[in-house]
């Protein structure tokens, strides 16, 4: 070109793309690939082109996590949070949108995207051409000149504002070389660059009108009075330091030349082509490709039709198929981890199936620790090579068994299916087929058998049928996803379960530690209170029997003690526990029956059945925390369930005595949510006496005793508190009148009153009722205040019992559910922040409405004033969240 003038365009690659990401509403295709941050990248590009008009042109992006910035400080960008999968999976796609743009675009290790351009705009200023710089980023600002403007993005990308030397000067009164400054005394959060405690924005630009420069301020910090002048004091080297990094870096060694960033537009029919693939059906309109457009359907047919034809499977056994596989990783789409066994703490892998382009690689589960799979371990434990496959949790806790790490999830089909249908019957991939209408599969029980009879097939029989479900996978995976998106439920699976699994995965690898001994002691202590129960049973009964036979029981106490028969059954009478409790006034033996019954479920189900779940290499209890069974998006706990110790009674909170920190001079620290399905339900009523209650703090049984029963705080008793209480929660839970007689023992015309008078009472919970079962009448489901769904089928159901409770789950799943759904957010954001401020307190357990942990002692004090506030803020509501939190050498101390 001469000695033309040049105008230079330099796009900030990563910095344009974050903000497009998180500005564009949710966009995938129809191959469930997302596609909203390259729609907005591409969007905002189309616009600069248009009105800068450049000459040459060039994209520069980020090459690593790792630059020569952290050789000097190891933290820089160290709060940053990971790439969600729905962004890094867009890189590629906007990369290969560049090529069909034939714009140039560069990445070096060790740099960052701003020092490229940094480079280029020297060299732009140096031979004397223009230079338009496009970041998101204000570390930009100090790049610009009299030949340097800078463009910074608002709104997301759909703006961008201009800066030339004399706007920052009239925004900031500072020259472009002082932006550094600015940055070296108030940080930047976002890169983890410290500045000086206490020195905002405000403070910074009041500094530098004085001093000018970060070296300035230091040389006369002794000047400066008060906390401000003590914490520049405190923290110059800070400062000076976070000069250093700000500062662009404008000497990067380039292979490339200003000349080769021509640019001579793009050609229509290759943009036509990709605008296509990525279904950018507006900018087709927006740029008249349409006729372009047209021509490249063709081939685009002829691809889908390759696509869809048969993949092959490889049995990876020899060299060239390992080599084959190890090539084919980068391109992975889908991956399957078969096992046997219901506790994956205790299962025994089978095998290993990826899918990449046109072929299903499947191997034996054995062969992964064999030398020839190193690559394979590594694109597993690869946290940056995304993993779509098939409870993905699972696959985690089998292949940790084999010291293999796991990371990368990034999409899960059964997850996935699971909040779209939390009902559906059959989540195995054969199911998850025929929900979607696609192709079948073999079941697991057609090829492997069932119980007994398991077996694993031939090699040839084994391959066919894992490279089939990883196959199945593939073809879910889209599918699934735009359903998600469709559904509004795109951000809880990304952000919460998908998260989610792996914090669960970890803390059930991590484990809690159960002392045997304990148990032991406090089984002795169940033992003689057994006999010694069983002694004054016999006593009263006049004779020895088998308390444990129903029949016997029941004669001892109908036919020999006369007590009042309240329910027979076809075998004879019954003794069951609803019984059992309606007798209890009669007669003193039925209390000690109901004890005895109390102790020998504690020592057979807790104090046995916890002792065989210790596991002797480390002491500790694994638990198995399941996402995809409760329907109201609870989490089960199995193997063993950890959530059903009791501890309404003294004796089965002792139990919890036996779990303690797996560190010497470590603490258990638990940590409540207090009432958190009522807080949940005033804010979703919007009962102003409710809101009332919780806003000033009162008891809210007190609340609800004095605005039911018409009585002042001092005169609530407490049969009526007791009362309130089972009104409260019977109401969360759909309470009938029927269900509350049987609660309080009252009759059922006195509980139907009762429920009148709370409804008249807190109208907005009536209101409420009334209005969400004729939502869900209306749109067959309800959902929670995250958008998790529940189905309900018999919502208009003929039948009054199944149309009944459907509506009573249709008013309490949006309560249980939302209440479910913040303890997972706040495990979720718990995680964060342990990582964040590296604590060393590990999450260990959750239970109901309880997260659990152990703390180290110099945490602890950090830990018991961190948890509540984090639970607390895990998700707003009208009214406040609580957590009560407690601190002990085990866990029944911290209670």
């Amino acid at each position: 070109m001469g000695d033309k003038k040049r105008k230079v365009l330099l796009i900030d690659g990563n910095s344009i793309v974050n903000r497009a990401f998180y500005a564009m509403p949710p966009l995938t295709n129809s191959s469930g690939l997302h596609t909203n941050a390259v729609f907005g990248f591409t969007t905002m590009l189309l616009k600069v082109l248009e009105e800068e008009k450049p000459t040459h042109l060039l994209v520069a992006f980020d090459a690593g996590k790792t630059t020569f910035r952290h050789e000097g400080y190891s933290e820089y960008k160290g709060g940053r949070q990971k790439t969600p999968p729905e962004l890094s999976e867009q890189f590629p796609l906007l990369k290969e949108l560049l090529v069909s743009f034939s714009i140039a675009q560069f990445e070096l290790p060790g740099y960052e995207a701003d020092d490229i351009i940094g480079t280029l705009t020297r060299l732009a200023e140096e031979q004397g051409h223009e230079a338009v710089v496009v970041s998101g980023d204000k570390d930009m600002l100090q790049l610009a000149s009299e030949r340097v403007t800078v463009l910074l993005t608002r709104k997301g990308v759909s703006e961008v504002e201009r800066y030339t030397p004399d706007e920052i000067g009239e925004k900031y009164g500072l020259r472009p070389e002082q932006i550094i400054d600015l940055k070296g005394l108030m940080g930047d959060a976002s890169d983890n660059i410290p500045g000086v405690p206490g020195v905002g924005e405000k403070t910074a630009l009041k500094l530098l009108a004085e001093y000018g420069t970060v070296e300035n301020v230091l040389e006369h910090m002794g000047e400066i009075k008060g906390k401000l002048g003590e914490n520049i004091r405190s923290h110059h080297e800070d400062a000076r330091m976070s000069k250093r990094l700000a500062t662009i870096f404008r000497e990067v060694p380039l292979e490339r030349t200003l000349d080769e960033l021509e640019w001579k537009g793009y050609n229509a029919a290759e943009l036509a082509a990709a605008f296509r693939k990525l279904e950018f059906k507006s900018l087709i309109e927006r740029l008249d490709l349409s006729s372009a457009a047209a021509g490249a359907a063709e081939t685009d047919d002829a691809e889908a039709a390759r696509a869809a034809a048969a993949y092959e499977t490889v049995w990876v056994r020899g060299p060239a198929d390992w080599k084959a596989l190890n090539e084919a990783l980068p391109q992975a789409e889908a991956l399957l981890v078969e096992s046997h066994g219901d506790n994956p703490h205790e299962s025994e892998g089978i095998g290993l199936a990826i899918a990449a382009g046109g072929r299903v690689f499947a191997l034996p589960y054995a062969s992964l620790t064999a030398e020839e799979a190193g690559p394979l371990r590594d694109w597993l434990a690869d946290a940056d090579a995304a993993k779509t496959g098939c409870d993905l949790h699972r696959a985690e806790l089998v292949l940790a068994r084999s010291g293999i790490a796991l990371r990368g999830l990034a999409f899960d089909v059964q997850l996935a299916a699971y909040l779209l249908d939390p009902t559906d019957a059959d989540p195995s991939l054969a199911g998850l087929l025929a929900r979607q209408g696609l192709p079948a599969i073999a079941t697991d029980e057609a090829v492997f058998g069932k119980g007994a009879k398991f077996r694993v097939p031939d090699d040839e029989a084994l391959a066919a049928h894992l490279a089939a479900k990883a196959d199945a996978v593939r073809r879910l995976a889209g599918p699934l996803a735009e359903e998600l998106d469709k559904a509004g439920m795109r951000t809880l699976y990304y952000e919460l379960e998908q998260p989610l699994s792996v914090i669960l995965a970890g803390m059930e690898k991590q484990g809690i530690t159960v002392k045997a001994e304990a148990l032991e002691e406090l089984g002795k202590e169940f033992q003689s209170g057994i006999e010694r129960t069983m002694g004054e049973i016999y006593r009263l009964a006049g004779f020895e029997f088998n308390i444990g036979s129903t029949k016997q029981l029941g004669e001892v106490l109908f036919d020999k003690l006369g007590l009042p028969v309240i329910k027979k059954t076809k075998t004879g009478y019954s003794t069951d526990a609803e019984v059992l409790e309606k007798l209890e006034p009669y007669h003193e033996i039925v209390r000690l029956i109901l004890h005895y019954r109390t102790l020998t479920k504690l020592q057979s189900t807790y104090i046995e059945g916890l002792l065989k779940e210790i596991r002797p290499e480390d002491g500790k209890i694994h638990t198995y925390y399941r996402q995809t069974i409760a329907a109201t998006g609870r989490l089960s706990s199995q193997f063993p369930n950890l959530q059903n110790i009791p501890i309404r009674l003294e004796e089965g909170r002792q139990i919890r005595k036996a779990f303690v920190p797996s560190e010497p001079g470590w603490h258990i620290l638990a940590a409540d949510y207090s009432q958190i399905e009522l807080r949940v339900l005033a804010h979703i009523s919007g009962d102003e006496g409710l809101k009332e209650a919780f806003r000033n703090e009162m008891d809210v049984h007190t609340k609800t005793a004095m605005d039911v029963f018409g009585v002042p705080a001092d005169q609530v008793d407490s049969n009526m508190r007791r009362q309130a209480k089972a009104v409260n929660f019977g109401i969360v839970y759909g309470i009938s009148d029927y269900g509350l007689s049987q609660n309080l023992n009252i009759t059922r015309k006195d509980a139907a009153a009762f429920i009148e008078q709370y409804f008249n009472a807190f109208p907005g919970v009536r209101k409420y009722m009334d209005d969400i079962v004729a939502q869900a009448r209306q749109d067959g489901y309800v959902a929670t205040l995250l958008g998790r769904r529940r189905y309900l089928p018999d919502i208009r159901a003929s039948n009054y019992n199944l149309r009944s409770f459907a509506e009573r789950t249709a008013m309490n799943t949006p309560i249980q559910g939302t209440a479910a759904d913040i303890i997972k957010l706040a495990m979720v954001r718990m995680d964060e922040t342990l990582k964040a401020r590296g604590l060393q307190s590990r999450m260990l357990l959750q239970v109901h409405d309880e997260l659990v942990f152990e703390v180290p002692p110099d945490e602890l004090e950090t830990m018991t004033a961190l948890v509540p506030e984090v639970m607390a803020g895990a998700f707003p509501l009208d009214v406040p969240l609580k957590a009560d939190v407690n601190v002990g050498v085990n866990w029944y101390e911290a209670k």
